[in-house]
């Protein structure tokens, strides 16, 4: 018998109800705001939020541009770029100069979407084509992992994600995360140092300045016209609708979607276009689109209004194609005769006669791939010194006290100081047979709308929690009922005669979400419903993790609470995070054991890949603390990692063992040995 979701949609609920409360609350704010100075303040105030959320821009280097090669077409000239928007991680790019044009001419940078040939897709060079003749000069980059600038060629392990931009951004971003930074921001720097280079052409005219590109694309010119001040005009296309929507249509996004604390803000994709209000802009979507239309119109209305207190409610535009995703031969005219009004120029919005270039042709790097320029590092080489920095300057942490807050800070959790109310549901029997085996069942209420299922394994019915000396409380890695139903993995518990329970956290077992891609049972699916939980989380500034530690602290609450005198916990693969946070936090437990844990976070980050997912990382845990500081705090409580986890869910040899115990100075048992078969996919 599998009993799996039984509560499948409680993860949705639960962030919906928040996420509804927070669009509600600000649908009041802008209500509210009802002359030029309020516009105003709150202009301000959006700015400074999106900085938060995006964290501190990076120094301004050297360029360092070349034009390695120019292509001569009828009309316009292309010239092949590479630049650096940092120190030795280099951007390709194609500037496209119309013709026969005298004095300085408007421009546009033009910012892909994820197609696979970046700037060489053949809709982005149309609107580079159509923009040039008629008298634009038209910069697009290549975004890191599309075109020219792939992350993960020829790198050990990556399979599985290299080539594939999206699953190229995902790696990055929940690496990125570890060390405090967003994915995000690296995109948008890439356009702000693009941007830089633009109007820094002697071409170009820099008080006639458009950014444009559709879905990631879109997701980009976003970013930069919210973070820069320098553009005059901006044509978003296929991504602003609402986080709401997108929440309640249970689309997950790009890892660079998902701005750190952007709904704890309060803040809505419309925030990303009114935070330069009144700047012209025309928000482009398309009727037929998965970024959900309706939601497109709301921020519309949301722009519509600040501009209109601005006196400038034209300068607020939408437009809806009647196709779907895509930057479509319609959404593109829209464009043109956007752009033509305000640059100024006098051209008609038809699209000129188009013909692609070649992939090769347009190639900036040998090869046409950036990691054969010499001196180039990939972006996971930021991410491992920005590792390496942050173990080096934070401060030892020296009490457990001084821990504890640590931890319940990243978490964003505190203890559950009162015994949580449950609920007795109906038993599942493994066993119907004598000897009988059952698995009693209680409805933890952990925080309003969540309930995580603790499972008792048990050779009668039971309608109570009944009192004992010792109790086993086990963390699974997928599911409770799946990994207890023929019992505790040998060697785990020498408690025999401890009493069984074993906890499905929220988003695991029973409450496995029943969302996103429900025709894919694999938990670990690149989009997934773990990962799109996870997602809102950060964007909510509480990490889904917190919340699974939550549960397992109120779940041993309510173990004291009923008699239970010692409680030892045990964690297995992602359960075992739970559980070692959960350790260190309660009281109420005296003993941890944990089964394919992770040694490091830092592991995570050293590894070129990691199949711990994103609801397994805790947003900037490296800037003060890493799992072994855990791991030695729970000296007391008896600590055993055994059969630990590397970075790709694989059993370490004794020897690496071995090494990490050394490495990382872990007090506690490390047991190695062969790894048990797990009867679950990981």
């Amino acid at each position: 018998m599998h009993i799996n979701s039984r509560f499948g949609h409680m993860v949705q609920d639960y962030y919906l109800g928040q996420v509804r409360q927070i669009s509600a609350k600000r649908k009041k704010v802008l209500a509210g705001i009802k002359n030029p100075l309020q516009a105003k303040q709150y202009i301000e105030s959006v700015r400074k939020k999106i900085a938060a959320a995006f964290g501190p821009l990076p120094e301004r280097t050297p360029l360092n541009a070349r034009t390695v090669g120019i292509i001569r077409k009828k009309g316009f000239t292309i010239e092949k770029v590479i630049f650096y928007s940092r120190p030795d991680f280099p951007v390709t790019g194609n500037l496209y100069l119309p013709s026969g044009v005298k004095g300085k001419v408007p421009a546009v940078l033009g910012l892909c979407g994820h197609a696979q040939t970046g700037k060489a897709e053949p809709a982005y060079q149309s609107f580079c084509q159509g923009l040039a003749l008629k008298g634009y000069a038209v910069f697009i980059i290549d975004p890191v992992s599309q075109g020219e600038r792939y992350q993960f060629l020829n790198t050990p392990d990556a399979e599985n994600i290299s080539g594939r931009c999206c699953d190229e951004h995902n790696m990055m971003g929940k690496q990125l995360r570890l060390t405090g930074e967003f994915f995000g921001t690296w995109r948008a720097w890439d356009g702000i140092r693009g941007l830089d280079y633009l109007l820094g052409r002697p071409e170009v005219d820099v008080s006639r300045i458009g950014v444009t590109g559709n879905s990631g694309g879109g997701t980009l010119t976003s970013y930069v016209n919210a973070l820069d001040d320098r553009p005059t005009m901006a044509a978003p296309g296929c991504f602003i609708t609402t986080y709401l929507r997108n929440l309640e249509n249970e689309l997950p996004s790009d890892c660079e979607q998902i701005p750190p604390d952007m709904l704890k803000y309060g803040l809505e994709m419309s925030d990303l276009i009114i935070a330069r209000a009144p700047r012209p802009v025309i928000i482009l979507s398309q009727k037929n689109d998965f970024f959900d239309p309706r939601g497109t119109r709301e921020a519309c209305e949301d722009v519509r209004h600040i501009y209109s207190l601005l006196g400038a409610k034209d300068n607020a535009r939408l437009a809806i194609g009647p196709d779907s995703h895509g930057y479509t031969l319609a959404n593109r005219e829209v464009m043109y005769r956007f752009f033509n009004e305000f640059a100024g120029v006098k051209k008609d919005d038809r699209e000129p006669e188009f013909k692609a270039c070649e992939t090769v042709e347009l190639q900036c790097a040998p090869e046409g791939q950036v990691i054969n320029l010499t001196g180039s590092k990939l972006l996971r080489s930021f991410t491992l010194e920005k590792a390496a920095m942050l173990k080096e300057s934070r401060k030892k942490i020296v009490s457990k006290d001084d821990l504890k807050t640590a931890v319940l800070k990243k978490l964003a959790i505190k203890i559950p100081e009162s015994v949580p109310e449950h609920r007795v549901l109906r038993q599942a029997a493994y066993v119907s047979t004598p000897p009988y085996i059952f698995f009693n069942r209680f409805a933890v209420e952990t925080e309003p709308g969540i309930t995580a299922i603790l499972n008792q394994r048990c050779g009668r019915n039971l309608y109570h929690i009944p009192a004992a000396d010792k109790a086993v409380l086990y963390i699974p890695h997928l599911s409770a009922y799946e990994e207890l139903k023929d019992g505790l993995e040998p060697g785990l518990s020498s408690d025999m005669d401890s009493l069984m329970f074993g906890l499905d956290v929220r988003g695991i077992g029973e409450s496995t979400p029943q969302t996103c891609n429900i025709w894919d049972e694999d938990f670990f699916l690149p989009y997934n419903y773990d990962y799109f939980y996870a997602a809102h989380g950060i964007m909510l500034g509480k990490p889904y993790l917190g919340g699974k530690v939550l549960d397992v602290l109120a779940a041993a609450k309510l173990l004291k609470s009923s008699g239970i005198k010692q409680i030892h916990l045990i964690g297995r693969g992602q359960g075992s995070l739970a559980a070692a946070f959960a350790g260190l936090l309660s009281d109420d437990i005296s003993r941890v054991t944990l089964f394919n844990a992770p040694f490091a976070y830092e592991e995570m980050v050293l590894s070129p890949t990691t199949r711990w997912p994103l609801s397994c990382m805790v947003p900037g845990i490296l800037d003060t603390l890493d799992l072994p500081d855990v791991y030695n705090a729970l000296a007391g409580k008896k600590l055993k990692l055994t059969v630990p986890w590397d970075a790709l869910f694989k059993a370490l040899p004794q020897s690496k063992i071995n090494r990490l115990i050394k490495k990382y100075s872990i007090k506690e048992a490390v047991a190695g040995g062969c790894n048990a078969c797990l009867k679950e996919k990981v």
